[in-house]
């Protein structure tokens, strides 16, 4: 067994830390962003399309927990393979990006700077679930909803700056 794959013998165990991993990582845009929504962000004039402010907090968590099962799979798929180290570098940065939205958004108070992290978080998205099919389908899969929202987050962020 290589030193840097996670061990076989525990999968629970292993799934379990990543997937906490990434719901912790994840959350701390929270931190950032939780102090702004009753003050900065309800004074911005939303899109008919916005959801109730309760709707984030479980749909990132949903998100993350499936990116931390995507980024478990790829690391047990073995990182001395060139496909998953690929895919792995990809998922980095796009998990890079998305941590980097909530300060750009929410901490700048910059619906402009939102746009010029989301972009290219879609397209790091993107390519990584095209690197991931290539090593494991299920992981191209698991992302699938992250795209879906990321998307829709998308739009979102262009409305709140097009509307203010």
């Amino acid at each position: 067994m290589s030193s840097a794959r996670l061990p076989k013998r525990r999968p629970v165990a292993s799934a379990l830390a990543v997937v906490l991993a990434c719901v912790v990582l994840g959350a701390l845009g929270g931190l950032i962003t939780a102090p702004q929504i009753e003050t900065w962000y309800a004074t911005l004039e939303k899109p008919g399309f916005t959801p109730p402010n309760w709707v984030f907090g479980p749909v990132w968590t949903l998100l993350y927990a499936l990116q931390g099962v995507a980024a478990w799979l790829l690391w047990r798929a073995g990182p001395e393979s060139r496909d998953v180290r690929v895919a792995l570098g990809l998922f980095v940065a796009q998990f890079v990006l998305n941590l980097a939205w909530s300060p750009a958004f929410f901490g700048l108070e910059s619906p402009v700077l939102g746009l010029v992290v989301i972009v290219p978080l879609w397209v790091a998205i993107v390519g990584t679930m095209g690197a991931s099919w290539r090593v494991d389908r299920r992981v191209a899969l698991l992302l699938v909803p992250y795209l879906v929202w990321v998307s829709y987050a998308t739009a979102l962020n262009y409305a709140l700056y097009a509307l203010n």
